[in-house]
This record gives structure tokens, C-alpha cells and sequence, in this order.
């Protein structure tokens, strides 16, 4: 986030009051924010710009990185502090010395050369160097001076803004499973465009090892339609969307594949499957959903359950329910996740049937009864994430703004909130079932591939873990 909102004050020279010699100096670092913003102001989208390939590096092209940051902040410097608010600049050369890189601090220093008494200009020395000392940019500028005084105290209101690289975070989540051996995954009827295209993404990235489990001739057809590449990968043929669930939930019982994946047929077929006492997936604990989003507004991972599986759940079933999430949390990485129980209040009410489950829910937490995890409520969803919001309303809590996952009351209002970040807060979202006894990729039909994918990266690293305790 960018911002400027501070006061300044602005002071400038006028010609006469200009001396040789005299001089000014402005300190930035290179941020990746700087190079994405300038990106997106200029419409230019070199791949030395904006491709993690080259950005990671540092290789920017010169033109680039030199030419129009350090140019700038001449300009910067010049504009606003010497000789500062009226100068006109007539005339710029400069020599770029050595690479500037993200993260490089660059001191930009102009000392006033020559002056010309007939127009009015000034000749500056242009000198850049980088936090090592050395030089990487000199020139010279010529200005014309400011005419009239300024002098005073100026609030400088700049709009906020925001860098939200979706695509970066995206790109962050694959590498999770960077060097991770692929996971055979049985996708059960990926039968359109979307449905294909995410596992086949998925596989191209190395994250998984797809069957894709539907009717053969269709499955070919889509992928000559929109140009999937299916050249090694698994295709196993089925008659319609029902008998590629059961073939696909029989891949996994036969451990052909240890995950399962859904494409374009309804949930509760898939399901219907996955739950069947005779031929299904189930185990011990409750099965639960759980949506893992990466909000760009939100400081912290968001887990939120559940809100595609248990409709209306019991006190029982949320203990399952809050213990598969926490479980996950761990996989991916936060070793003792902040649980918050939701509820429309933060207060205990006996008229709201949420706010009895989660202070039962944390009282069991404190029995041992679930285990892992650090849990609070009933809160709102405004104490649940956010501190000032907490603050307000006079709650003490570890939970209170930092959750980490959001255990929500039904499946309406999960699937609410969840739907709702992706779509107006722009969050990166992954499904996945948990309780079951491989990792379940459950997206919505509407999903794209992209959320496929990453969908994928979170059921694999789950069914790592999966192994790594069937090894201990």
C-alpha cells in the first residue's frame, strides 16, 4: 500500500536566490510496488518488468529501471525541494552507470552548476548512487527557475493505493509444492472447459499426476475445442457424470489415487459417492469443507468452514468441523491457528443457538476436547478481523482480529462470506473436503481453472502429510 498523506512543508528558491554549489538530496528504495505501478501508468509490460523470472533477479532492462525511476526522482528532487514548486525543467542528459535492482536504496543529489542571468536557467549536477556508495546514474539538468515565492505549510492529500497482484499470489501458492512429488488425483467428470483445464494446469505444474474419469469421447472433445493438451495423461472412460463418481471414489479405495478431484457434475453426485457406507471415503470424523483464501486487504491466511458440506450442523459435528480445519492449518504451515467461532454478537445470547455453540465449542477447546488451535467466541465477523473493530467493543482476546480461520454457523452464511471476499475483496480461494480418507478438490462449477489449480496445491499437501504419517 502507497500512500502520502502527511504535511509538508513547501519552500522553494527563486533564481536570485540560487548560489553554485548549492545542493539538495532525496534517499528511495526500489520497491516491487514501484515497478508495478509504473507498469501499470505506462501500459508497459516488458517481462523485465513485470515476470517474476526477471523481477526475483533483479534484471531489469536499463531504459527501464534507470531511465524512468532515477529520471524521476531528479525530477522529484528538482520539483520539490530544489529549487522546488514552479521549476520547469527545459532540458535532461543522463549515463547510466551500473544496474539498479528491487530493494536497492538510491540517493539522488543535484548541485545547482551554472546559472544563466538572460533566461533565467540553471544547469544542475546530477549524481544517483546506491546504498554501496557507488555511482549509478550522473547527468546533468537544465530548469528553468522559479519566478515567485512559495513558502508554506501544505497537507498533500494523495488517494491510497493498493497493489493487488492476484497472479503473484497466485504463483506463490504453486511453489508450495515446489519439489514435491505429483499426487495421483482422480478428476470425476471434467467435462467442460473450466473443469478440464484445472487439473491439466495442475499437472503441467507438476502439483498432480490426473485420471480424468468421464466419458471418453466428450473428455477429448472439450480439450480439441479449447486446446487442452491432454498428451500423457490418464483418461478412464465412463458412461455418464454418475458412474465417473463411483469409478473415481473406486480409484482412490483401490489406491490408484490419493485424491479425488471434482469437475463438471453436481456436488451431491460426487458426494452421494464419497459418503456411501458400503464403497465411500468416509472415516471417524465428520466430513467438512473448508475454503482456504488469500484476502489482499487481510494481513493473515483465512480459513472458512463450513460452507459447502454441513448444512446446518450440530454442536458434535462443529467440534469435527473446527478440529479438520485446524488440522489443515497445520499442513499448510501456522502451527497454532486463531479460531474464531462466528455469530451475528460477541456476547453469549440463548436466543442465538451460534453464540451457545461456540462458548461450548471453547470450553472444550479448553478441556482438550479440540486441540491445536486458539479459541474465542461468539464474535462478529468485524472483531473476528479486525483489531480496531475489537478494540471498540472493549474485547480482550488473542483471536480478536488475527483469526485465522472463521468457523461459521451454516452453510448459507459461510457460503456468503466466502463467495463474498472472492468477488468484491478479490481473494485467491481453494476448496477442499477434509475427514475423509484422501483430500477432496471441491469447487464450485462456476470456479475457474486458476482456483482449480490452486485447489489442487492444498489437497496435495495434504495427502503429503497424509503419507508422511502413514510412514511414522
Amino acid at each position: 500500500m502507497l500512500e502520502s498523506n502527511k504535511p509538508r512543508y513547501l519552500a522553494n528558491r527563486i533564481y536570485d536566490e540560487i548560489h553554485i554549489g548549492d545542493s539538495a538530496s532525496l534517499t528511495r528504495t526500489l520497491m516491487p510496488e514501484d515497478v508495478k505501478l509504473f507498469a501499470i501508468l505506462t501500459g508497459d509490460f516488458n517481462p523485465s518488468l513485470v515476470d517474476p523470472k526477471f523481477s526475483e533477479s533483479g534484471m531489469f532492462r536499463e531504459v527501464i529501471a534507470h531511465g524512468m525511476w532515477s529520471g524521476s526522482l531528479i525530477s522529484t528532487v528538482l520539483g520539490t525541494q530544489f529549487p522546488g514548486p514552479g521549476t520547469i525543467l527545459v532540458d535532461q542528459s543522463l549515463h547510466f552507470a551500473r544496474p539498479v535492482s528491487i530493494g536497492d536504496t538510491i540517493t539522488i543529489t543535484v548541485t545547482a552548476k551554472q546559472k544563466f542571468d538572460h533566461n533565467q536557467h540553471v544547469i544542475f549536477d546530477c549524481v544517483c548512487t546506491n546504498q554501496e556508495g557507488l555511482q549509478v546514474v550522473r547527468g546533468a539538468a537544465e530548469v528553468l527557475a522559479p519566478s515567485e515565492k512559495v513558502s508554506h505549510l501544505q497537507v498533500v492529500r494523495m488517494p491510497e493505493v493498493r497493489i493487488d497482484d492476484k497472479y503473484e499470489r497466485y504463483t506463490q501458492l504453486l511453489s508450495r509444492v515446489k519439489g514435491l512429488e505429483p499426487i495421483p488425483t482422480a478428476v470425476a467428470h471434467p467435462c467442460d472447459q473450466e473443469s478440464l483445464k484445472g487439473p491439466v494446469q495442475a499437472y503441467q505444474a507438476g502439483i498432480i499426476e490426473p485420471i480424468l474419469v468421464g466419458p471418453e469421447s466428450k473428455i477429448r472433445s472439450v480439450a480439441e475445442e479449447f486446446g487442452i493438451d491432454l498428451h500423457g495423461i490418464r483418461i478412464v472412460n465412463a458412461a455418464h457424470s454418475h458412474d465417473s463418481a463411483a469409478i473415481a471414489v473406486s480409484l482412490v479405495r483401490t489406491g490408484d489415487a490419493e485424491a479425488l478431484m471434482k469437475g463438471s457434475l453436481h456436488t451431491d453426485e460426487l458426494m452421494g459417492e464419497v459418503v456411501s457406507r458400503a464403497n465411500g471415503l468416509r472415516t471417524s470424523r465428520r466430513i467438512s469443507h473448508v475454503f482456504v483464501m488469500d484476502v489482499p486487504t487481510y494481513h493473515r491466511p483465512l480459513l472458512i468452514t463450513d460452507a459447502a458440506i454441513n448444512i446446518a450442523p450440530t454442536l458434535e459435528e462443529k467440534v469435527d468441523i473446527v478440529q479438520n480445519a485446524i488440522d489443515l492449518a497445520h499442513i499448510i504451515g501456522i502451527p497454532e491457528p486463531k479460531v474464531a467461532i462466528l455469530s451475528a454478537v460477541e456476547t453469549v445470547n440463548p436466543k442465538i443457538q451460534s453464540t451457545l455453540d461456540a462458548a461450548a465449542l471453547c470450553k472444550m477447546a479448553d478441556r482438550g476436547q479440540i486441540r491445536g488451535g486458539i479459541l474465542d467466541g461468539p464474535l462478529a465477523f468485524d472483531n473476528a478481523v479486525s483489531i480496531v473493530a475489537a478494540k471498540t467493543k472493549g474485547i480482550k482476546s488473542a483471536v480478536a482480529g488475527h483469526a485465522e480461520i472463521l468457523v461459521v454457523p451454516d452453510l448459507e452464511s459461510g457460503n456468503m462470506v466466502a463467495k463474498q471476499l472472492e468477488y468484491l475483496a478479490n481473494a485467491l480461494t481453494a476448496g477442499i473436503v477434509l475427514g475423509t480418507r484422501v483430500p477432496i478438490v471441491l469447487t464450485s462449477r462456476a470456479d475457474s481453472a486458476e482456483t482449480r489449480t490452486a485447489s489442487c496445491v492444498i489437497a496435495a499437501l495434504v495427502a503429503h502429510a497424509n503419507r508422511n504419517k502413514g510412514n511414522a
